[in-house]
């Protein structure tokens, strides 16, 4: 077995989720889910199938947003894998209506922070092990923090 570091390749401030499912028709999947649950929302996927042609299948919305997903699904390249860069919208969005779709085991992470993906390779094939996202914890949050915190979420309309 080799472990690999594949950096997932984004514009700074770009959200995406990266995750993990079971059969070809997870990509129409997700891209209904997104549709029905955010439907302005500008999106690409890449699938990685993991048997027969093991091709990297996509669909979206945004030619941009595709050709990026394509790009970072193909360097993972592990099975079953899935990745969504998105624009109009946050992952906060649409993690629960893909939580929901049926071929959906799981979700690594959904970030706009850099990430690395540690994948082991075998004779078989790849798979991922975790991710990295973001840089090392670096304290505990002050009242001061706390307060910052709570602003923030506010101005943004998350908290009322």
């Amino acid at each position: 077995m080799e472990l690999k570091i594949v950096t997932i390749e984004k514009p700074a401030d770009m959200n995406f989720i990266l995750g993990q499912s079971h059969f070809i028709k997870t990509v129409e999947d997700l891209y209904e889910a997104i549709v029905e649950t955010v439907p302005g929302m500008k999106f690409g996927i890449g699938f990685c199938e993991s048997s027969g042609p093991a091709l990297v299948r996509w669909a979206g919305n945004d030619a941009r947003l595709i050709e990026l997903a394509q790009r970072n699904a193909m360097a993972l390249a592990s099975g079953h894998a899935f990745i969504i860069f998105m624009e109009c919208g946050f992952p906060v969005n649409i993690l629960n209506a893909l939580k929901n779709v049926s071929e959906v085991c799981g979700i690594y992470c959904a970030t706009a922070n850099p990430v690395e993906v540690i994948v082991a390779e075998t004779d078989q094939g790849r798979g991922i092990l975790g991710i990295i996202d973001g840089v090392k914890t670096k304290g505990v949050e002050t009242e001061g923090d706390i307060k910052t915190r709570k602003e923030f979420l506010r101005k943004i309309g998350y908290k009322l």
